[in-house]
């Protein structure tokens, strides 16, 4: 599979709203340790929240792809 990380998008298979597979698949991360750090930063009362929802609301979904 072949993947576009020269743009940011939120992945059309995400949990919530796609934005931590997004950003794991443009950094090259596994999903599962961005949904944990986000969770933890999140319960520690940082600003992840709002980064979470900024994102969501600013990042566009994935394009549809032709072989799918």
């Amino acid at each position: 599979m072949q993947t576009n990380n020269n743009r940011l998008y939120r992945t059309r298979d995400g949990i919530v709203a796609g934005v931590c597979g997004g950003v794991a698949e443009f950094f090259g991360l596994n999903v599962s340790l961005v949904r944990l750090m986000t969770l933890i930063l999140i319960l520690a009362g940082g600003l992840s929240l709002w980064v979470y929802i900024i994102l969501w609301l600013i990042v566009p979904k994935a394009p549809q792809r032709l072989n799918e």
